[in-house]
């Protein structure tokens, strides 16, 4: 009878400490205003549009205890049917944004897009905290879509280089920034955040295949835009 007593006693303080624990894992990203998805829509760069890649955003941040935020894909879109481009710095707020850890990477935008943002491979975090692959990891996971220009503005109508505004998985390409500021040589692009590569791949350079043949996932970077 003592033993079963015991271990009723070691089982309710079990339950306990996790009751305890789970609380304080919410909280911790309560207060998240930036994080690198931890896994994208699943269709390459076919995002389903802006809106599609804002609602993954949301999605993500509301199973985090993040959701009454209004949060914003960082993509850029290329002017195309009459329609005007869309600058990513435009839809981010104004900031500051901090991880879920509350490291901040950047106070404002001009922060952001200069050589004194915050952002490493230890402090671009998912939506769960957690550290996303990088160069030199088993698989590489580091290359964010963006779509856009190091100073975060839209490149010209002409080129694909959003994979038609985030609505193909096939033929197109994507501009693609390095998460853990490495890559393949010593230069600007390498280490840039925002706007390192185009993709490629057999498929067209727009599928979920092509975007792992180069280090990627169709992951996307989010901020809260309030």
């Amino acid at each position: 009878m003592i033993r079963i007593e015991r271990s009723m006693t070691m089982s309710g303080l079990g339950l306990a400490v996790a009751l305890l624990a789970a609380p304080t894992a919410h909280a911790q990203t309560a207060d998240m205003t930036f994080f690198v998805t931890s896994t994208g829509p699943g269709k390459g760069a076919d995002l389903g549009g802006l809106d599609g890649a804002d609602a993954h955003c949301q999605k993500l941040a509301q199973t985090s205890g993040a959701g009454t935020k209004t949060w914003r894909a960082y993509l850029s879109t290329q002017a195309a049917d009459g329609k005007p481009a869309v600058n990513a710095r435009d839809r981010i707020g104004k900031g500051p944004w901090q991880n879920a850890k509350g490291v901040v990477i950047a106070k404002d935008v001009a922060e952001l897009h200069s050589a004194a943002n915050n952002l490493t491979k230890q402090t671009a975090l998912s939506e769960k905290g957690e550290v996303i692959n990088g160069r030199g990891d088993t698989p590489n996971r580091h290359d964010i879509l963006t779509g856009s220009q190091a100073d975060g503005t839209a490149f010209a109508a002409g080129d694909d280089k959003t994979c038609k505004n985030w609505t193909s998985s096939t033929q197109g390409a994507a501009v693609v920034g390095h998460a853990d500021r490495q890559g393949l040589r010593d230069d600007e692009p390498s280490k840039s955040w925002n706007s390192s590569h185009l993709s490629r791949g057999p498929d067209g350079g727009c599928s979920q295949a092509d975007l792992k043949s180069t280090g990627g996932d169709g992951l996307l970077y989010c901020f809260a835009a309030n």
